[in-house]
C-alpha cells in the first residue's frame, strides 16, 4: 500500500489487490428522474476486501464514496460494521441517530459504531463534489448498507 500526499493512492490499491466477487458492498444505482431532480444521489467505487486474517469472521473493505454537488444519501444503517469516514474531497454533513448534524471538510474525519442510523449524508455543496474514503470492518458476508424503506 503506498500514501501519497497524506492520501491512500487509491488507484494504486484498487489496481494491486481489486475487490473479490464476493464483495457484498455494491456501487450505487442511478437515480429515478424524481429523486434526480431533488437531490442526486452518491455513488460507491469499492477499492478493497479482504477476511481479515487475525480476526476470525471480519472482514476489511473500502471503497471511496462521492457526492456530486447537492447529492444527498437515503437515510440508512451500515448493519454491524464498524465505520470510519474520511473526507478527501469537500464538505459533507452527516447526522447520527439522534445526534446533532456536524459538517466535516476535507481531511476531517469520524466513525460509527455498529448498528448507527445514518440520517443524514449530504455534500454541502451546489457547485463542487464531495469524496470520502470509507473503511468498514464487519462480519464477513454482512451486506454494508442498507437504506431505510421507502414511505
Amino acid at each position: 500500500m503506498r500514501i501519497a500526499g497524506g492520501f491512500l493512492a487509491a488507484s494504486t490499491l484498487a489496481g494491486a489487490t481489486g475487490c473479490t466477487a464476493s464483495a457484498r458492498l455494491t456501487p450505487a444505482k442511478t437515480p429515478t428522474a424524481t429523486a434526480a431532480s431533488e437531490h442526486p444521489a452518491e455513488t460507491l467505487t469499492p477499492l478493497l476486501q479482504q477476511a481479515l486474517p487475525n480476526v476470525q469472521g471480519k472482514t476489511f473493505t473500502s471503497a471511496v464514496v462521492s457526492f456530486p454537488p447537492r447529492a444527498r444519501a437515503v437515510p440508512h444503517r451500515h448493519g454491524q460494521a464498524f465505520v470510519y469516514a474520511h473526507v478527501l474531497e469537500g464538505t459533507v454533513r452527516s447526522k447520527l441517530d439522534d445526534k446533532p448534524a456536524t459538517t466535516y471538510r476535507q481531511g476531517q474525519n469520524w466513525v460509527e459504531q455498529p448498528g448507527a442510523h445514518h440520517v443524514l449524508t449530504e455534500n454541502t455543496s451546489r457547485t463542487e463534489r464531495a469524496k470520502l474514503l470509507v473503511i468498514f470492518v464487519s462480519h464477513t458476508g454482512d451486506k454494508l448498507k442498507i437504506d431505510d424503506p421507502s414511505p
